[in-house]
């Protein structure tokens, strides 16, 4: 392959890679009640726990007790929700603290 050959497959495959990443960034956040209804729709998730972050933003967890999956969720002041993280094999626990001085 010639060098100029090469740098014009590489510099497609950067523009792709960032044409993509651009697409895959847009469709993580989006208004809440639209990412709530999606979660609910497509993967059958509810809110199971939620708390206040830095800047007031709200951080919440949705997960599925049938299929387990679940996915944490990031809303700011504005209203915009964006995706965090998301998984299978949700477990719903209750555990109690240990008792002071006992190693965990």
């Amino acid at each position: 392959m010639t060098k100029k050959l090469m740098l014009t497959g590489l510099a497609i495959a950067t523009l792709m890679t960032t044409s993509l990443m651009a697409d895959a960034q847009s469709q993580r956040c989006g208004p809440r009640t639209a990412i709530v209804e999606k979660l609910a729709q497509k993967y059958g998730e509810t809110r199971q726990s939620m708390g206040l972050a830095a800047n007031n933003a709200v951080i919440e967890v949705f997960a599925s007790d049938d299929t387990g999956t679940w996915t944490i969720t990031v809303t700011g002041t504005n209203g915009l929700t964006c995706l965090v993280a998301s998984g299978q094999a949700y477990e719903q626990l209750a555990e109690a603290l240990p008792a002071a001085g006992t190693d965990s």
